[in-house]
């Protein structure tokens, strides 16, 4: 058993990385807590074994839309024992503050959202008469091909039958010459 201390830098506050800290950690059955550090880093306290320590470091090594990780400072040391399981800090005024936050945030996004499928709704028309004509230009071509192919197809029928009269032509002299 050991215990690590991480300072983790970058894009790791109110973006849910400690949620996330919390889910690799229980899921490699860590002891310890995460915390947001005031200098707006997060800092976490673990302790289990060497290769799950190692797992868990690069599991919150993360680098997606949301959450950014750009430096991980770990100190290694002996474990104490003072936890029972792996939880989240969470700072005097953080959750109302957050939950403000999100309101704003999903009022944001009704918002934009009606707006877009308003929008969306007119390009839609626009497209479907597009289409429309664009279909209406392909039945014409459609005709038109089949039309010519038909044509074609009458023209050569005639060609051949009109050759086929002449080799019957040819045939029946031939015959009349070898029968004489």
């Amino acid at each position: 058993m050991k215990r690590v201390t991480l300072h983790i830098a970058g894009k790791v506050q109110q973006v849910g990385f400690r949620s996330k800290a919390v889910a690799i950690a229980n899921a490699l059955g860590m002891k310890g807590n995460v915390q947001n550090l005031v200098d707006g880093r997060v800092k976490i306290v673990a302790e289990g074994e060497e290769a799950d320590l190692e797992r868990l470091i690069q599991g919150v090594n993360i680098q997606n839309t949301l959450i950014y990780v750009t430096n991980i400072v770990k100190d290694y040391s002996t474990p104490t024992g003072d936890y029972e399981s792996f939880y989240k800090l969470v700072g005097e005024g953080e959750t109302d503050e957050r939950l403000d936050t999100a309101a704003d945030l999903l009022k944001e996004l009704i918002h934009v959202t009606k707006n877009g499928f308003d929008r969306l709704e007119n390009k839609q028309d626009v497209m479907i008469e597009k289409q429309t004509e664009t279909m209406d230009k392909i039945d014409r071509s459609r005709i038109e091909i089949v039309s010519e192919i038909r044509s074609s197809r009458d023209d050569f029928k005639s060609h051949v039958d009109v050759r086929i009269s002449m080799i019957e032509q040819d045939l029946a002299q031939i015959k009349a010459k070898v029968m004489i």
